[in-house]
């Protein structure tokens, strides 16, 4: 099976020896998406507008294959303390609908520029409606 790297200029380049997402037949595995603007700047705030920059750069991520939220089947979720995670779900829920993808969530020491949270996702594609 041949590997795709995914890559767009609508969120933040890798800053690692890393991609975007790569995707591996019918599923696209992104990277873990920190609160970075697409020009790498990194998103101050609370875990609220952090997660929603995470999210936002996430839907572009998926995009780039033409593929939305409703394709996300896992979601795997580093959050710097559990404490925070109401006001996470919050702003989860609001992207994520009625669609609700298997999911673990789990508090780490310590995330990359020490945000709140990272967000790693696996997405099936549908290659006849690109719709499931």
């Amino acid at each position: 099976m041949a590997l795709k790297i995914v890559s767009t200029s609508e969120a933040p380049a890798a800053i690692g020896p890393y991609a975007q997402a790569v995707r591996a037949g019918q599923l696209l595995f992104t990277s873990g998406q920190i609160p970075l603007t697409p020009a790498g700047e990194l998103v101050t705030g609370g875990i609220q507008q952090q997660t929603h920059q995470v999210l936002t750069n996430l839907k572009a991520v998926l995009a780039a294959e033409g593929v939305t939220f409703q394709n996300v089947i896992k979601a795997t979720v580093f959050l710097k303390d559990m404490n925070q995670f109401a006001d996470f779900n919050k702003i989860y829920a609001t992207y994520f609908g009625e669609h609700t993808p298997a999911r673990s969530t789990v508090e780490v020491a310590r995330l990359p520029r020490d945000v709140f949270v990272e967000i790693e996702l696996i997405a099936a594609i549908d290659v006849e409606s690109n719709n499931y």
